[in-house]
Formats: structure tokens, C-alpha cells, sequence
């Protein structure tokens, strides 16, 4: 990877549907090798997928939240693991260091939604022993990238 690429990807951190050819004017390179640069990005998984920011508030998403989680037990990791990733309102799940094992990005709509996750099914995972919910008031800064 050179500056180039590292510039084709911001182009594309910024609007993943830009145009070759709109990408091709901001990093002074032709189309066919500005789309060769992209092509090789995604064989080599620099690019793993292309996606959209969604507003929260305007699908009634409004209630974001980090848990954290201890797993009682090391057996029981593996089912969390499986069983955590299923659910939609699991935005992240991340292994820490420190007090907890993992920590959790929720997106639900609202604290009803929060309550019933939280207790009917987070709670209900072999080997979940404790869990600490921090809910976000508001998010000055949060990029999908670097």
C-alpha cells in the first residue's frame, strides 16, 4: 500500500459509492488504475466490505449503550461467543482486558427494549455471571474507521 491507496480509501471511508471516475479526479490517476488499486484492496481484504451509516433517531433506534460482561466460567466462552454475535441489537462485541471479558455496543430503541435485552437474553447465556450497562447520553465522535 502507498499514499495512493491510502487516499482511494478515504474517498471511499467518505462515500463507499463514489465513482471510479470521481475517485480517479481526487487522487490524480486514471480510471482503469484507480479500479485495479480497488480491486486489489478487496482481494487483499484491505476493503472487507462496503456499507452506510444509518441516522438512529430516524429509523426510532435512540437508546445506545456499552455492556460489560464477565463469563463465569473459561467452558462456557466458546457459547457466549456463538450465541452473542446472533443478535441484531449487538452492534459490537469486543474481548478486554481488566475487570471484565467482554464488551458489548447496543443499539435498541429504547430502555423497555434495553430491560428486556438485558435480562431475557443477555442474563439468559450459559455462563454470563455479571454485566454492567453504561447508557450514552450522546456521541460527540464515532467513525466506523480510522
Amino acid at each position: 500500500m502507498d499514499s495512493i491507496d491510502l487516499k482511494i480509501i478515504d474517498a471511499l471511508k467518505e462515500n463507499s459509492r463514489a465513482s471510479t471516475s470521481e475517485i480517479s479526479r481526487r487522487v490524480s490517476l486514471s480510471i482503469p488504475a484507480v479500479a485495479e488499486r480497488i480491486r486489489k484492496l478487496e482481494e487483499a481484504d484491505v476493503i472487507e466490505k462496503y456499507t452506510i451509516k444509518v441516522n438512529r433517531d430516524k429509523i426510532n433506534f435512540k437508546l445506545l449503550a456499552f455492556i460489560f460482561v464477565n463469563i463465569d466460567k473459561t467452558e462456557n466462552i466458546d457459547e457466549f461467543r456463538k450465541s452473542i454475535v446472533q443478535y441484531n441489537s449487538v452492534l459490537e462485541c469486543h474481548h478486554v482486558a481488566g475487570e471484565y471479558d467482554y464488551l458489548l455496543k447496543v443499539l435498541v430503541e429504547d430502555t423497555k427494549a434495553l430491560e428486556d435485552f438485558v435480562s431475557h437474553t443477555l442474563k439468559k447465556i450459559k455462563g454470563v455471571s455479571k454485566s454492567n450497562t453504561i447508557i450514552t447520553l450522546s456521541s460527540l465522535k464515532e467513525n466506523i474507521n480510522i
